[in-house]
């Protein structure tokens, strides 16, 4: 597939005899979200910077935008708002964007143009003639995300782009990535808010000691939905209930899974008429924090067993050793 706009095969970074980051294959399409999820020190932010060739990889090969890892011209088309986010605090959120219009060599004539959108899309336009330091680290945030939309990129990178916003700030920053990927842009989202993740990631790559243990849709990874009913007045409620999908005898009730739960009303009718009576009615969804706390705690092998979730293997390049970049 030549029109991906993340392409990783196998990367892997030594710093000194530490592994950062082993065998990492990615794969990202055009419109795609991908979420790039996994605890501190798991490898995130090391796979961002060999993206950005802010760090050479030790071993895998990797393109962006179909140019190799570090090509300059790639960057001129990523955008990048970085999860510890510094701007010179005498300037003003218009001065700030001017800078960065000048370092990403966009055409002079669109500056003005350019900084007055992506400050409207941050919701900062009323803003834009205050210096820095006196705008708050939420404020911050969303300049840093402004600066990270100029010169409509094809490929933007957000690094926990949500940490210091409030609720309605993390619906702005949906409502921006949704449109990022309506007009054709590529994200990676790095977040440890899993709930965002699973709202706006089309595909999730779980990392953990460097490696990618699982990935997949939202929906592969967590499952289907179950639904989970208490019943009396039956003498075989699960011969009532099997048509709704596989049942399972718990000791508080019955587990149907898996289960449309757009046909809960019917479960209910079919009980009623069976004449049976309802003392409780369940919808189970496994959320994606569930899944990423078990994998990280209780080990790869045994939550991919329960999970039935795919183990991400890919090859190794010969270990070199390379100080840190």
């Amino acid at each position: 597939m030549s029109d991906l706009v993340v392409r990783a095969t196998g990367l892997r970074k030594l710093y000194g005899h530490r592994t950062a980051l082993d065998s990492l294959d990615l794969a990202v399409a055009p419109g795609q979200v991908l979420g790039l999820l996994g605890p501190n020190g798991a490898g995130k932010t090391t796979a961002v910077k060999l993206l950005l060739g802010l760090a050479r990889p030790t071993a895998g090969t990797g393109s962006v935008l179909g140019l190799p890892l570090g090509d300059r011209r790639a960057r001129q088309r990523i955008g990048y708002l970085p999860e510890l986010f510094r701007y010179p605090a005498w300037l003003t959120a218009r001065e700030l964007l001017r800078l960065h219009c000048r370092l990403a060599d966009l055409p002079r004539g669109t500056w003005s143009d350019q900084i007055d959108q992506a400050l409207g899309i941050v919701g900062l336009l009323g803003r834009a003639g205050d210096r820095v330091g006196d705008l708050s680290k939420g404020m911050q945030q969303r300049l840093g995300l402004g600066v990270a939309l100029l010169g409509e990129p094809d490929l933007v990178i957000l690094d926990e782009p949500t940490s210091a916003l409030d609720p309605v700030g993390r619906d702005d920053v949906r409502a921006i990535i949704r449109a990022l990927r309506g007009r054709g842009a590529a994200v990676i989202l790095n977040s440890h808010l899993l709930g965002e993740v699973e709202r706006v990631c089309d595909e999730v790559v779980i990392v953990h000691r460097g490696r990618a243990i699982a990935s997949g849709s939202v929906r592969q990874l967590v499952g289907a939905p179950s639904l989970r009913v208490a019943v009396a007045g039956l003498a075989d409620p699960v011969s009532v209930l099997r048509r709704f999908g596989p049942v399972t005898l718990e000791q508080d009730g019955l587990l149907i899974h898996p289960m449309e739960l757009e046909r809960t009303p019917e479960v209910v009718a079919a009980v009623i008429a069976a004449g049976g009576r309802l003392f409780a009615v369940e919808p189970v969804q496994r959320s994606l924090e569930d899944l990423f706390l078990q994998l990280v705690r209780t080990g790869v092998t045994e939550a991919t067993e329960q999970f039935r979730l795919p183990v991400m293997t890919g090859p190794v390049g010969p270990p070199t050793d390379e100080p840190p970049s």
